[in-house]
């Protein structure tokens, strides 16, 4: 196993930052997911911990040793790229056995091992079979046994299932958490999917334009996102955000927009409480009813015209669409300006054009400061939500 630290890694090409001062500690035999869009500088990161691509400024750590100018097959890492990367002339034994043969170990030796990993991948059919004869997922398991075969500290991998079907993606997908848990294997692993990262990782870092927005474990990062990009970025549907405003109303607080209203719980705040927010909350936790069962329109302000507020958040809105999902619904509502998701099981009796409240509890809802986007958190000795760390890291 190694331990694989990142220091204050940067990487420049040209005026462009595409991996931004990030630093990373990732633990013996953890699973660690690289989690982003597109463009974001998490493949970049992954070359520079295997030493395919130098940083422009920080360092690399294996086990403690600096390896920032150690070549990669030096570091006791192995690479397992989107594309397979097998040689198509040779059969699957001899792809399998090449870092071996390419070490000058000793046939026997090499048989041996090529045995081993072939029985751990179920490969053991397919031996003699080249590239062309294999599917998709076939394909993956070489590659993925190519790395194996060199027993080394870590695995290193670039979006390994980006070019398998549905069907196929989820079953390789068990075969690797499944392989993780037999090895007790570090595992670096990079994904656009956030499925990949919910379900396999054991941590979750999740990048944004070359910086690293949030670390933590699947279940942090999804239910206390440290920023609005974390927040929109997880979850199918996403969370719903929307621009609010925090005002004190009976010396509570509230979160106010169009169309909504919701108490946040907090009272005799400071005047320094009230500020542009954007509110967050996922689709499950809201619910549906018809509009006639709340009595009193919403008013401009969000509350109902002359009457108290409600002890949920409510969102007045209309139903726009609703998507069959087979066990559930999508329903996809207008709130004042913003458009907002709500997940519910099927059916839920709600028709196109219709007008409904959206109940949420106190407690599933997310504040973001509006300009940075980091989440706010409530500081008593402030009278004030005011926002958190910028990387909160799992302990």
């Amino acid at each position: 196993m190694s331990r694989i630290t990142v220091e204050n890694v940067t990487r420049r090409y040209g005026d462009v930052r595409a991996v931004d001062g990030v630093s990373l500690d990732v633990a013996h035999g953890d699973f660690l997911v690289l989690l982003g869009p597109s463009g974001c500088g998490k493949s970049t990161l992954l070359r520079m911990i295997a030493g395919l691509v130098p940083p422009s400024d920080g360092r690399v750590l294996v086990d403690g040793r600096d390896v920032t100018e150690t070549p990669a097959r030096d570091r006791d890492l192995a690479m397992v790229f989107q594309s397979y990367a097998l040689y198509p002339h040779l059969t699957v034994e001899r792809n399998i056995g090449f870092p071996l043969r390419a070490r000058k170990q000793r046939k026997a030796d090499i048989r041996r091992r090529v045995a081993e990993v072939a029985d751990i991948l179920d490969l053991g059919k397919l031996l003699d079979r080249r590239p062309r004869e294999l599917s998709g997922g076939q394909r993956q398991r070489v590659a993925l046994g190519r790395a194996l075969v060199r027993d080394p500290g870590a695995f290193l991998m670039d979006e390994p299932l980006s070019n398998l079907d549905a069907q196929l993606r989820t079953a390789t997908r068990t075969e690797i958490t499944e392989l993780h848990r037999r090895l007790g294997r570090t595992f670096v692993y990079v994904t656009h999917d956030q499925v990949e990262a919910m379900t396999m990782a054991t941590s979750v870092a999740v990048l944004n334009r070359g910086r690293l927005e949030q670390v933590g474990t699947p279940t942090e990062v999804y239910d206390t996102p440290a920023s609005a990009f974390v927040a929109g970025f997880l979850g199918s549907p996403p969370m719903n955000l929307l621009d609010a405003e925090i005002v004190t109303r009976d010396g509570r607080l509230h979160a106010v927009a169009a169309g909504v209203d919701v108490p946040l719980g907090l009272g005799e705040p400071g005047e320094q409480a009230q500020r542009p927010v954007t509110l967050g909350v996922r689709p499950e936790h809201l619910s549906l009813l018809p509009a006639s069962v709340v009595a009193g329109p919403a008013s401009e302000a969000g509350a109902p015209n002359g009457a108290a507020p409600a002890p949920a958040a409510t969102l007045r809105g209309t139903v726009r669409a609703i998507e069959n999902l087979g066990s559930e619904e999508i329903a996809h509502c207008r709130v004042g300006e913003a458009e907002v998701a709500v997940r519910a099981r099927r059916p839920a009796g709600f028709t196109v054009g219709e007008a409904v409240v959206l109940t949420v509890r106190p407690e599933h809802i997310h504040l973001f400061d509006r300009e940075s986007g980091r989440r706010l958190v409530w500081r008593p000795d402030r009278d004030a939500p005011v926002p958190a760390a910028r990387v909160p890291v799992a302990t």
